[in-house]
């Protein structure tokens, strides 16, 4: 079962995440980014595919600069709720910490012919993204296939490709992407429990 591995790793009685449950759905896809600020910082990319938000962990975020080639270390499948999940998970539990909805929207397949479950078992996913943040195609590639420890072979690269979109130097981290697509505000104001400032469409 896709969800296995994140139940097994959360309390639900404790941590306000949801447990969630496998939903295929007719239309577009979505992709969300979320900022998480537990042991390290770090930006978690997730697809939907297959009925769960596919995901990897991207230290130092996504970019919209092509010369950046981001390491993107895959985890566990998410429920697709979990793409409205902003707050902050208590300490003692799997990723402890603040948690932002950094990006939010819909992407598609730049592979003809090709399903995006085809794509990932192949280990090359060629995505168009359409969010408030990242826009234009992109590419993941599964550079830990013949890894020879199993930490190794979780290993993807998370490439922005040269278009319209594409912007170089661009940081992240910059104070005009520091603030949440669904509630307009920071990590530190959401640590802080601080009102939601606005809501994304």
């Amino acid at each position: 079962m896709k969800l296995e591995e994140y139940r097994k790793k959360r309390n639900f009685r404790v941590t306000k995440e949801p447990q969630g449950r496998i939903r295929r759905r007719p239309g577009s896809r979505i992709f969300v980014v979320q900022k998480h600020d537990a042991t390290r910082l770090h930006y978690d990319f997730r697809l939907e595919i297959g009925g769960v938000l596919v995901s990897w962990a991207v230290p130092k975020g996504p970019s919209l600069d092509p010369s950046a080639k981001r390491l993107a270390a895959m985890t566990e499948d998410h429920p697709r709720e979990y793409a409205d999940f902003e707050g902050i998970i208590p300490e003692g539990e799997y990723g402890a910490g603040t948690v932002m909805v950094w990006d939010y929207g819909t992407f598609d397949s730049r592979e003809k012919g090709v399903s995006v479950e085809e794509q990932l078992a192949l280990g090359e996913i060629k995505i168009t993204l359409q969010g408030e943040k990242l826009k234009g195609s992109f590419v993941l590639i599964h550079t830990g296939r013949r890894a020879a420890r199993p930490r190794d072979k979780r290993q993807w690269l998370l490439i922005k490709q040269k278009d319209a979109y594409a912007r170089s130097p661009w940081d992240p981290g910059s104070p005009s992407n520091s603030r949440s697509v669904l509630t307009g505000r920071t990590l530190e104001e959401i640590e802080r429990g601080q009102s939601a400032k606005t809501r994304a469409a």
